[in-house]
């Protein structure tokens, strides 16, 4: 085995049947391409993550019979993320944000998906053209959140299912948070250092992150990775009205399907009906759900 991927749910609610085809496709892509896997638990939002769902997480892969190689909890990862944020810093490349979110959403435009591309009011107030950003660490006005500055270039990748995208986040999204008013690490941030940090070669998520891509990838440049990983982001199973499964929405969880007496192998064949990767709804063993899935990356 020569690369690594990893599976990195959030802990901030049961697992549900958007996590099981994802992880479905990190399994086939790990046999398909000979890489090891990785599980990341990305409890970075402690104001939502709960010692249960972690719990939960483990035990719900243990019962389906996924194993990986290795395992991490960003909440144990400070020190890691801390020595990151001050190479940002150092570099000049950090400065503290102080706009509330209704001053955001006033005063900065948004992009076609509808998200907000922050104008860099903060940053112009901080710097100059002549001048490195005052050390963001040293800061001691409260609220506020850390941005990176991005560089106004476009990132070009390729992702094995969609496709090539040239990418300019600066249009996407401006310089975005890596810390929050709450002193915690942003998903953008977090997901960055640990997939440099943890060695990951490729990645495999859902499509609704593919956004998320091009900035991740400029974070990574500016954090060192010259290389960008491999990208593949898988389709989706929508509900009735067309929206992803998600926590936040309540989605229906597989523990409460293992605690009403369904098989693992009659929410396997499920969730790969639903994922049209198979035509019926007939049951699955594991090896069987993840070959189906093999054959569509």
């Amino acid at each position: 085995m020569s690369g690594k991927t990893r599976f990195a749910p959030s802990p901030t609610g049961y697992l549900h049947e958007g996590h099981l085809l994802s992880a479905l496709y990190v399994w086939a892509a790990a046999e398909a391409f000979g890489l090891k896997i990785h599980l990341r638990i990305e409890d970075h939002d402690q104001s939502r993550a709960r010692p249960e769902y972690i719990k939960s997480i483990y035990e719900d892969l243990e019962w389906f019979g996924f194993e990986y190689d290795s395992d991490s909890i960003q909440s144990k990862r400070n020190p890691v993320y801390e020595e990151a944020l001050a190479r940002l810093d150092n570099a000049g490349l950090v400065y503290p944000c102080f706009c509330s979110r209704k001053q955001l959403e006033a005063e900065n435009p948004k992009s076609d998906t509808g998200e907000i591309v922050y104008s860099g009011k903060c940053r112009k107030v901080n710097t100059s053209m002549d001048t490195l950003v005052p050390s963001a660490l040293r800061c001691d006005e409260q609220p506020h959140n850390l941005r990176v500055i991005i560089p106004d270039k476009v990132i070009k990748w390729h992702d094995m299912r969609l496709g090539d995208f040239d990418e300019n986040p600066k249009l996407q999204c401006g310089d975005f948070p890596i810390r929050d008013r709450d002193m915690q690490w942003t998903y953008q941030f977090a997901v960055c250092v640990d997939d440099i940090d943890e060695g990951i070669t490729h990645i495999v998520r859902g499509e609704d992150i593919r956004s998320s891509t091009a900035r991740q990838i400029a974070l990574m440049q500016l954090l060192g990775r010259e290389t960008p990983p491999a990208y593949l982001h898988h389709s989706l199973i929508v509900d009735a009205t067309g929206k992803k499964l998600s926590k936040r929405e309540r989605a229906h969880s597989l523990r409460q399907d293992r605690d009403a007496g369904l098989s693992k192998e009659t929410l396997l064949g499920r969730v790969c009906f639903k994922a049209n990767l198979q035509p019926e709804n007939t049951p699955l063993s594991l090896a069987e759900a993840i070959s189906l899935a093999k054959q569509v990356l």
